[in-house]
């Protein structure tokens, strides 16, 4: 617009008077996107109204998700998404996406397929690009072997919605981002009391849970080090415990124990680690989310690293459409797990809220065992009615499963190893 257009101000808590568009430039597109979201809350006054921009100001994120604009297709912006996003998350544009691939141009097979990776794990994943350009689905523009990779990591995004949901829920309460820095979590992650986000450019954090740590060049053949705070960590991939430490010395001389992880660069892998200590849910899989999962609800439990020590996680569902949530139509629920001599013990508090799931039974999928669990009982929460339940043992992925019913009233599973 011309810098001598004029806008009127005149709402509450502003006095009635005319302005230049040199100053209501930048707040221009955020009350665009107010007007449309409480437009549609006037024609639906009980669906959530869905508005995405990407000219916005402080304060905009109350009424659009934002995207980071017009992107270009190369290595480049890629590596700028991270920072462009976790920057977002800190301003409260805490749900934010890039143009996967990239709008200008178009990605050559392996940037497509690295970025639709990343993407799977970032609050908003949405492949996206311009007139003119090819095509650009993630069935096209590769190899057999691409599309391969591309459908397996969004299958892993459906099948994380519950924890994504979850953490999105958090966001909208406490205004953490979903996004987020590793300072935020581990303000001095490193030993020597740094952030370790000056040292692991490409790493962030999913929630609380999950660190994601792609290459800081993903357009280099190198392998790479990863630093992780000193918590613990489980690989998702493969359930395994992370082992590692560094013979690197302080600025005193003294030994600096730091979990590294040395990442072996190949397409098919993006690390993932997830925090001891955690309980994270997942669900069926799904080809969209207007479907229904089918099967149980898998709470992946990833005990702490020490005994004695415990792990937290919890859920929030609701009909993801209406604010029917605000009458108490939603369902909350908590998880908690410690680690004794014998072995581990799982508790699922009872359920708030009156929203009814789609499950009927908990996959409780706990990792880091050596070997199959010796007994497995189920209990009420107060340990009467204990049942024995059968287990599976899953050397590959370091796991033990035990599949048990939920009725909402909280259960405690016992395995014994």
């Amino acid at each position: 617009m011309p810098d001598n257009i004029q806008h009127r101000i005149d709402e509450p808590g502003f006095a009635p008077r005319t302005a230049s568009h040199l100053e209501i430039h930048n707040v221009f597109g955020m009350e665009n996107s107010r007007g449309t979201f409480e437009g549609l809350l006037k024609i639906a006054p009980n669906m959530r109204p869905f508005v995405m921009t990407r000219a916005s100001y402080a304060g905009g994120h109350r009424y659009a998700a934002t995207w980071s604009g017009d992107n270009s297709s190369n290595w480049s912006h890629l590596r700028q998404t991270v920072p462009q996003l976790v920057n977002l998350g800190l301003s409260g544009f805490a749900m934010a996406g890039a143009d996967v691939g990239g709008f200008a141009a178009s990605p050559q097979p392996e940037l497509l397929t690295r970025w639709l990776e990343v993407a799977a794990f970032q609050p908003i994943d949405r492949d996206h690009t311009a007139i003119g350009t090819f095509p650009q689905e993630p069935w096209e523009n590769g190899t057999p072997e691409d599309v391969s990779l591309r459908r397996r990591y969004i299958e892993e995004r459906y099948r994380l919605l519950p924890y994504i949901y979850s953490t999105a829920e958090e966001m909208s309460r406490t205004g953490l981002p979903i996004m987020r820095p590793i300072f935020l979590e581990f303000p001095h992650g490193a030993k020597d009391g740094s952030p370790l986000d000056l040292s692991n450019a490409g790493s962030f954090l999913l929630g609380e849970s999950l660190l994601v740590a792609q290459s800081p060049f993903p357009d280099e053949m190198d392998d790479y080090t990863v630093a992780l705070p000193p918590v613990g960590w489980y690989d998702y991939w493969t359930g395994a415990r992370v082992e590692g430490s560094t013979g690197r010395k302080a600025i005193d001389n003294t030994p600096v124990v730091q979990p590294e992880v040395r990442i072996h660069r190949t397409l098919e892998t993006l690390p993932v680690f997830v925090r001891a200590g955690s309980i994270v849910p997942e669900q069926p899989l799904v080809q969209s989310t207007d479907e229904k999962p089918v099967g149980p609800l898998t709470l992946r439990v990833y005990p702490p690293t020490v005994q004695g020590g415990d792990c937290t996680g919890s859920l929030y569902l609701d009909d993801g459409v209406s604010y029917d949530f605000r009458n108490g139509a939603y369902l909350r629920a908590k998880f908690t797990c410690r680690v004794s001599g014998e072995g581990v013990v799982v508790n699922v508090a009872p359920r708030e809220g009156s929203f009814q799931p789609w499950w009927q039974q908990l996959a409780v999928e706990v990792y880091g065992a050596a070997r199959p669990a010796a007994s497995a009982t189920v209990s009420a929460l107060d340990g009467k009615g204990a049942t024995a339940v059968a287990t599976a043992f899953d050397s590959e992925h370091h796991r033990v499963t035990a599949l048990v019913a939920d009725d909402g009233k909280g259960l405690e599973l016992k395995l014994v190893y």
